[in-house]
C-alpha cells in the first residue's frame, strides 16, 4: 500500500521531572507506554528527543546567585566589571546579572543597539536614521539614548530592559552605568576587567577587547565551569544556556549529554531490539518575522546526539526537477522519473543546481528546531518529542 504520510512530530506527555529523578528510565518508559497502548509503532530511523531543561533539572545542575557572585569576584576582581552585549531576557540573562552584580562594586553594562544579538530590539532602526545616529560608530550614554529615543519597550513583553537591568544591578548593591555601543573595544574606556555576555559572537568580542588593552577578559562560558561552594557547573558552557529557576537560583545547561543519549539508545535497543536515534535539544534556530527575534539563546541547538544524527540532508528539490529536468512529463511518467532521480542521486549533492532551495544545515539543528516548535515553552507538558519519517523521501 502506498504511503500517504511523511514526517510526523509528536510531543510525548511525561511526569513532572524533579531533581534526582532517573530520567533515562522515565524517557524510555514513556516511549514504550505509548507503543504498548497503540499510539504508534517504533519504525526505522525514528528520533527521540529530550529537552535540555529537564535533563539539567534531573541532574540538579543549579547554582545560586551568591555562588555565581563568588566566581565573579574570584575571576574578575570584585571591583568595576564591564559587561558587554548581554541579550535582553528576563529568563536567560536577568538572573545571571544579579549574580554578576553581587560580585562587583560597579557594573558598566554595554548594550548593543538597535537590538541584541538574538534580535530583541531596543528601538527600530528607522529611528536611528531619523536621529542621525550611526550604530556602527556612535557610543551613547543612557541619558543621551533616552533623550533621543525615550524609554525603550520590548516589542512583545513591553519591558524596559534598560532600566530593568539597571535596577537589578542596584538592588544587588552595585553601582550601575549603562552605555550603548556596538564596538566592543570601547568598553576598555570604562572597565579593564570585562565579561563578554554575548553567546554566538563571544570569541570575537573576547579577542577584540583583549587586543584593546583589557586586563581580564572572560565570557559567560568561563563562569561556573567547575563547582563553586557546592554549586552545579558546566565545564563546556559555563553559565551560557542557563535559565532562571527562582529569584536567586540559576538552572545551568546540562552536562553529560552524550552519555545520556547513548544510554537511552542502548536501553531502547535492549528492551525492543530496535535502534532509535536520541538527542537532547534546547532552543531552535529560527527567526520571528514580526519581532525579528532569532530564537537561539542557547550556545548550541543540541548538546548531545547519537551518531546516526551526524551530518546534513542530501536532498533533491522536487519542484526543480519537475520544472527543469522533467518539464515535459506529467502524471505517472513524471512520478517515475523523479523516483528514479532520487534513487540514483549522488551521495554528495553539494553544489548541484538540483538542490537549489533545500536546507543544507546540520540535521541536529533542523531536528532541534522542529522539536522546539513541537514542545513549545509553556504548559503543553511534552518535554519528549518523537519524530518519525524524517529521513524518508518520495520513494519510500
Amino acid at each position: 500500500m502506498e504511503r500517504r504520510i511523511g514526517t510526523i512530530s509528536r510531543g510525548l506527555r511525561a511526569p513532572i521531572i524533579k531533581e534526582g529523578d532517573d530520567l533515562k528510565k522515565i524517557v524510555v518508559d514513556t516511549l514504550l507506554e505509548c507503543v504498548e497502548k497503540g499510539d504508534f509503532e517504533i519504525g526505522s530511523k525514528d528520533v527521540l528527543a529530550v529537552t535540555e531543561s529537564i535533563l539539567a533539572r534531573s541532574q540538579a545542575n543549579y547554582a545560586t546567585t551568591d555562588q555565581l557572585a563568588s566566581d565573579v569576584r574570584a575571576k574578575l576582581g570584585g571591583e568595576t566589571v564591564g559587561v558587554v552585549f548581554p541579550i535582553l531576557s528576563r529568563n536567560r540573562f536577568a538572573i545571571c546579572l544579579r549574580g554578576i552584580a553581587k560580585g562587583a562594586k560597579k557594573v558598566v553594562l554595554m548594550l548593543s543597539y538597535p537590538s541584541d544579538e538574538v534580535g530583541n530590539h531596543l528601538l527600530d532602526m528607522d529611528l536611528l536614521d531619523a536621529a542621525g545616529v550611526d550604530p556602527y560608530t556612535d557610543l551613547l550614554t543612557q541619558a543621551e539614548f533616552e533623550l533621543k529615543f525615550g524609554k525603550s519597550r520590548h516589542t512583545f513583553t513591553g519591558i524596559d530592559y534598560v532600566n530593568y537591568y539597571k535596577s537589578l544591578i542596584e538592588e544587588e548593591g552595585a553601582e550601575a552605568e549603562i552605555i550603548f555601543c556596538n564596538n566592543p573595544r570601547r568598553i576598555v574606556d570604562f572597565a579593564k576587567n570585562v565579561l563578554c555576555a554575548d553567546i554566538h559572537t563571544r570569541a570575537r568580542s573576547k579577542r577584540l577587547i583583549k587586543a584593546a588593552g583589557a586586563d581580564v577578559v572572560l565570557g559567560m562560558d568561563d563562569l561556573l565551569t567547575a563547582p563553586v561552594d557546592g554549586s552545579g557547573c558546566n565545564p563546556d558552557y559555563g553559565i551560557l544556556g542557563s535559565n532562571k529557576a527562582t529569584e536567586t537560583t540559576i538552572k545551568l545547561f546540562p552536562t553529560g549529554c552524550q552519555e545520556f543519549v547513548d544510554a537511552v539508545q542502548e536501553e531502547i535497543k535492549a528492551r525492543t531490539g530496535k535502534t532509535v536515534e536520541v538527542m537532547v535539544y534546547g532552543d531552535g534556530a529560527f527567526k520571528d518575522p514580526v519581532g525579528k527575534i532569532w530564537e537561539l539563546a542557547d550556545p548550541v541547538v543540541s548538546p548531545g546526539y547519537t551518531s546516526g544524527l551526524i551530518g546534513q540532508p542530501n536532498e533533491l528539490k522536487l519542484k526543480y526537477l519537475a520544472d527543469n529536468d522533467f518539464a515535459d512529463l506529467r502524471g505517472d511518467d513524471l512520478k517515475h522519473a523523479i523516483e528514479a532521480a532520487i534513487k540514483t542521486k549522488d551521495a554528495d549533492l553539494t553544489g548541484q543546481m538540483a538542490t537549489e532551495g533545500t536546507t543544507p544545515r546540520r540535521l541536529t539543528d533542523l531536528l532541534g528546531s522542529l522539536c522546539d516548535l513541537t514542545s513549545g515553552s509553556g504548559d503543553k507538558g511534552t518535554p519528549f518529542i518523537y519524530i518519525q519519517g524524517y529521513f524518508d523521501n518520495y520513494t519510500d
